[in-house]
């Protein structure tokens, strides 16, 4: 007779095969070009789709499992937060700018990024990206998510918090990411992937979680780690698929190399330009620092970039075009941004300052070579014009990048004392620029960037016709409460009134 047996337990390996490999199926009644479109008209050739490594074997199930478990975790850390008055144990209020960029900024291109690794599991033919892609859909929907919670204890307290997508859409200093995130929707699929597997996963991602969640920690902020080491495991997971796909590309056919450097060109820079509004958050906006954004640039740009690009280098590849500049900007970056946000804070959604004595001789420390010479004469003006009662502002309409669509405060790479500037015709129109590389972005895809929306101009457009009032409603800006100078602002005022009685015995 015949014994019945145990059916043999599947491997890892096995399991993972039948439950992603084997969904896939070829094509009948359609041909694979019609049901994949856009897989070709980048210009990369894929002979076989099934020499794509899946650098993190994980199976549906196993996913919702381990992401249970992070967001049980997650939220009981958010609820005793709320619970006990977390609002009250950082180490000042100012430090909530950083949040507040963070929230308009970086939240909504988590959300972003998840629209588009949505859209590339439809457009790949190759069943492995496909699960990949739809596995990262759903972790930058969930940090998006995550981020938002986590701020959401702020918001009760404190101003400048609850307009955060409109000033995504509308304020200018947040057309920088929004950018960044439009261009990279409206590219095919291979390039989506070198612009948020590459450049914003790879060469964005530890240069933002890591030097800033250790900020948060270091200021007290619980809320604002959770949910970064929260996103930082998925990151991880992230950063290897990016560069699988790079990879990948380079080994399926050699004419994909100049395809793939020029996108390494592109993206990189226009990830850079986004980094300075991180690297001024950490050298500016937090009250206890752990690091400059020169040192986390060292070690979170420089040293892991440096061994990224080494290890691609058997492939063909090289630094990106404008690597050298980026390291020249490195001394310079955030004083500029910084002063640029501060003259025109009117129109933030934020809160800026004059830096103290103390913050002064912190970054005299981290930058010997040039904030004493450039950037404190420029600060101890403005402070002295503030004591005469007639604060720095700039009303003037800030000239925006067609590319970036960053303001232009950045000087020349071998000139600190010059504003970088640059200027294309295109169709008898004239296009300004920040950068060379913007610049030479530009003149690769003309057609694309002509038709930006730059939000500054839009000022000037009906219905608001150059009304600042009209534009602090449309933006949703409380102008005196949300924006301004730190020092005096309802925000300060309920931190020192709450934080005093919370440890007063009256």
């Amino acid at each position: 007779m015949d014994m019945k047996t145990d059916k043999k337990k599947l491997g890892l390996k096995e399991k993972y095969k039948l439950l992603t490999r084997d969904l896939g199926w070829e094509t009948t009644y359609h041909t694979a070009d019609e049901v994949f479109p856009y897989v070709k008209y980048e210009g990369i050739k894929v002979h076989d789709w099934g020499k794509w490594e899946d650098p993190f074997r994980l199976t549906m199930d196993a996913y919702w499992k381990y992401q249970a478990e992070k967001e049980r975790k997650y939220y009981a850390i958010i609820d005793a937060h709320a619970q006990n008055n977390g609002h009250l144990h950082i180490t000042d209020a100012r430090y909530l700018s950083a949040l507040k960029l963070f929230v308009q900024a970086i939240s909504p291109g988590e959300y972003a990024a998840g629209k588009g690794f949505a859209r590339l599991g439809r457009e790949f033919p190759g069943v492995g990206p496909r699960v990949a892609c739809q596995m990262q859909a759903i972790d930058e929907i969930r940090h998006a998510q995550t981020q938002i919670h986590a701020m959401s204890n702020y918001n009760k307290f404190y101003n400048g918090f609850h307009a955060f997508a409109d000033a995504r859409d509308r304020m200018w200093y947040c057309s920088l990411p929004r950018s960044f995130f439009d261009d990279a929707l409206s590219a095919g699929p291979f390039e989506f992937m070198i612009a948020i597997g590459f450049s914003f996963e790879y060469v964005l991602t530890n240069l933002l979680f890591v030097p800033f969640m250790s900020g948060a920690a270091y200021n007290g902020d619980m809320a604002t780690v959770t949910f970064g080491f929260s996103a930082q495991s998925d990151e991880a997971r992230h950063m290897t698929l990016g560069l699988e796909c790079i990879k990948f590309m380079l080994e399926q056919d050699p004419d994909n190399l100049p395809i793939v450097q020029r996108w390494i060109d592109k993206w990189f820079w226009r990830g850079f330009r986004i980094l300075g509004v991180v690297g001024t958050m950490m050298d500016y906006m937090l009250p206890k620092r752990v690091m400059s954004w020169r040192e986390a640039f060292e070690i979170y740009g420089a040293g892991n970039g440096g061994a990224l690009f080494n290890d691609l280098a058997r492939y063909g590849v090289r630094l990106p075009l404008e690597w050298n500049d980026a390291v020249k900007a490195l001394d310079h970056m955030t004083h500029q941004l910084n002063l640029g946000l501060y003259q025109w804070s009117f129109g933030t959604a934020f809160h800026t300052g004059i830096p103290s004595d103390e913050d002064m001789a912190w970054l005299s420390k981290k930058y010997p070579d040039t904030f004493d010479k450039y950037y404190r004469p420029r600060w101890e003006h403005i402070k002295k014009l503030k004591e005469a009662g007639t604060p720095f502002v700039n009303t003037g309409l800030a000239k925006l990048c067609q590319v970036c669509q960053i303001p232009t405060p950045y000087t020349e790479p071998d000139d600190p004392t010059a504003l970088c500037l640059r200027e294309s015709e295109y169709k008898g129109e004239l296009y300004h620029f920040c950068s060379d590389g913007c610049q030479r972005i530009f003149h690769d895809e003309p057609e694309k960037y002509i038709q930006a929306v730059l939000p500054m101009p839009q000022l000037f457009q009906p219905p608001l016709g150059g009304d600042i009032g009209a534009w602090m409603n449309w933006v949703g800006l409380k102008n005196g409460v949300d924006n301004g100078d730190y020092d005096g602002s309802e925000d300060q005022k309920n931190f020192a009134a709450w934080r005093a009685t919370a440890t007063s015995n009256q």
